[in-house]
């Protein structure tokens, strides 16, 4: 306490004492022993009450040691136990954390990895990826502005993730262990292979083969790609030291509909140690015909094509660009996108009428609303000749498909004639607009389905800014694509909207997150979050089956199937309630990629320790490593003082106290007849 606090406290005692003895002596002119005890209450109030307006503060100090942090990171991959460096691992994890050095100087973290990242309860090298770049993000999370250095167990060989080289900084030290025998022997390896997800039926799709030698003589391989027993591309590949690379390009028929599996793989008549890295299964998707769209334009605008390279981000698309006097045959198209319409369309409004194409309308300056109005009725256009810019916003109740807010709302603006746009009962909004920040309760992108037949309306130009803004957010066109994709895949297809709705990929590859999502919509088609679904999964060979609940999630149900072997899949969603279900399958294709390496990956390894100024150890290294951590000057233990400001009493207490003196006092002045 401060001396101007103990004065303060020394002459509230002064006048607590002085006004008591002025009541009780002075005044009463009484010594009784009831007085006494009046003017001692009387004193305590009164003192208390001071008190509690000086509410006198003291100060603790405490002197607090605080050790350098040292994070030991073990991989705990499939990859491990493979390369037969389990054991190391678990050796050198026990060394480390029972050093009695380590434990005085440092305080030690353990942690674990292989595709998450967590604290190290039991190693059991099951892990099926190894991702190193989330264990450079959380150590900076944990340990932030904190200099320490970590001991990373690991082969060093990655399967997901950024580049972990890099992820790390340089501001603290890595200290690798090397687990895993660095003897280079002969191997052969299928590095990569690349295809397309989709083919269409009696076309060639490409395969593009990466293969890898690593050997110190010349050998000749030979590589196939198969399909059940049918050998439908073989041919021999020569490696030597200097030359151990090859690539292959293969183009297959597709000649029947539905998954097609494949098989690729590259053997010669040398032993290898691992065997697993010489095979790989893919699959095609083969589908019987393309998805064509027409955009009908009568001027020209970069509207066009940033909506043509969106569309045919999807193979299965195929868009041309014509003028309304150019189009003859509808029947050539399955769905029509008028951009900016005219007069100059009416003889295609009027053929459609016929064929029943459905339409996906774009608007803008040059758009003739008089025109639109008589042409359609979904949306009811009362426009002037003024320009204005609309935003948007997006409606997280949209429910028509699934959709994702991919930044919409930082989306450039979109210019349109000003007016009033009124919507009809059968038209469901996706985009709201807003006129800076004021919502204009108009659509912006509205979507109408009546009686089969289906329509889109995106009220704005300019559209090619929101695909640029989208890949400066996402260094990449994939989000906006996407969106585009799930817009006109709703438009090319002319059927009635179900009430289950279940989106799956028709393959996976083994150790990839398998999930499928399902939206269950209820009489009047909006989404049910009250619904309960589940899945049953059945395995086409062994007919072992398994039941899971799918989970809700944003306007989504969804369900994750990892854990699942290889192997051809059956699968049922139901909605307990009403029984509707849906049934498809599925393919895992038998792939291990913690299988695929022969040896550690040293050289990135050393990378890293040269990036982050640290030092690469083995195994039979540990006490050397321990020194070398033990012995840098650069961590030491920071003592550090904490000063705790806490009241002399509390203050809820002391008012209990003041409250208790002065009603004691009261009460023996009532009973005594003093009042």
């Amino acid at each position: 306490m401060t001396t101007n606090t103990i004065l303060l406290i020394i002459l509230s005692l002064v006048i607590a004492a002085g006004l008591s003895y002025f009541q009780y002596y002075f005044k009463a002119k009484s010594n009784s022993k009831m007085n006494l005890l009046l003017a001692f209450l009387r004193f305590l109030g009164i003192f208390g009450l001071l008190l509690l307006l000086i509410n006198p503060i003291i100060t603790s100090n405490t002197i607090v040691l605080e050790k350098p942090v040292l994070a030991v990171v073990a991989d705990n991959s499939n990859s491990i136990s493979y390369l037969k460096a389990d054991k190391d691992a678990q050796e050198v994890v026990s060394k480390l954390l029972s050093n009695s050095a380590l434990k005085e100087k440092f305080n030690i973290q353990t942690y674990q990895f292989d595709t998450d990242f967590k604290v190290l309860k039991k190693l059991d090298f099951k892990g099926k990826q190894s991702n190193f770049y989330i264990v450079a993000n959380d150590l900076k999370a944990i340990n932030r502005n904190q200099i320490y250095p970590t001991v990373l167990i690991s082969d060093g060989n990655q399967t997901s993730g950024n580049d972990y080289v890099f992820s790390f900084g340089d501001s603290n030290k890595i200290y690798p262990i090397v687990l895993g025998d660095t003897t280079q022997v002969l191997d052969l390896k299928i590095n990569q292979l690349n295809v397309n997800k989709y083919a269409f039926l009696k076309n060639q799709f490409p395969v593009e083969v990466f293969l890898q030698y690593l050997g110190n003589k010349s050998i000749t391989a030979d590589f196939q790609i198969s399909q059940g027993n049918s050998v439908v591309n073989k041919q021999k590949i020569s490696f030597s030291p200097t030359k151990n690379t090859a690539v292959v390009n293969v183009l297959l028929t597709a000649n029947k509909i539905g998954t097609q599996i494949y098989k690729a793989s590259l053997t010669s008549s040398e032993k290898e140690k691992n065997n697993y890295n010489n095979t790989k299964n893919f699959a095609v998707e083969v589908i019987d015909q393309k998805t064509s769209v027409a955009i009908v334009s009568s001027i020209n605008h970069p509207d066009l094509a940033a909506l043509k390279r969106a569309i045919e981000a999807n193979a299965q698309r195929k868009v041309v660009i014509v003028k309304p006097k150019q189009i003859s045959q509808l029947n050539d198209y399955n769905l029509l996108v008028l951009y900016q319409p005219t007069t100059e369309f009416k003889t295609i409004f009027e053929s459609n009428m016929i064929v029943g194409l459905n339409t996906f309308i774009i608007t803008g300056t040059h758009t003739d609303f008089n025109f639109l109005n008589q042409v359609q009725s979904n949306l009811e256009f009362k426009m002037s000749s003024q320009k204005e810019d609309y935003l948007t916003a997006f409606n997280s109740q949209f429910n028509l498909f699934a959709i994702d807010n991919i930044g919409f709302d930082q989306f450039p603006p979109l210019q349109n004639a000003y007016g009033s746009i009124k919507s009809n009962v059968n038209t469901n909004i996706l985009l709201w607009s807003k006129i800076r920040a004021i919502e204009t309760q108009a659509p912006l992108l509205a979507f109408s389905e009546y009686k089969g037949s289906r329509s889109a309306y995106l009220l704005g130009e300019n559209s090619w800014k929101w695909r640029l803004e989208s890949h400066i957010q996402n260094q990449s066109f994939e989000e906006y694509d996407i969106f585009i994709d799930k817009v006109i895949q709703f438009l090319a297809s002319n059927n009635t909207k179900k009430s289950l709705v279940v989106n799956h990929e028709s393959f996976y590859n083994s150790g990839e997150a398998i999930e499928i999502s399902a939206q269950y919509f209820n009489k009047n088609y909006e989404f049910d979050e009250k619904a309960h679904l589940n899945i049953t999964v059945v395995n086409s060979k062994t007919k072992q089956t398994k039941t899971y609940d799918l989970l809700k999630g944003n306007n989504t149900y969804k369900v994750n199937l990892d854990g699942l072997l290889a192997g051809s899949y059956q699968f049922t969603v139901k909605e307990l309630h009403s029984k509707f279900s849906y049934s498809g399958r599925f393919e895992i294709l038998d792939f291990d990629i913690e299988k695929q390496f022969i040896n550690p990956d040293v050289d990135k390894l050393e990378q890293l320790v040269t990036l982050t100024k640290g030092k690469l150890f083995f195994p039979s290294q540990v006490e050397s490593l321990i020194e070398n951590i033990v012995t840098d000057e650069n961590y030491k233990t920071i003592e550090k003082k904490n000063s705790i400001r806490s009241p002399l009493i509390d203050w809820k207490w002391l008012l209990i106290f003041i409250c208790s003196f002065f009603a004691a006092e009261w009460f023996i002045r009532k009973y005594n007849g003093l009042l």
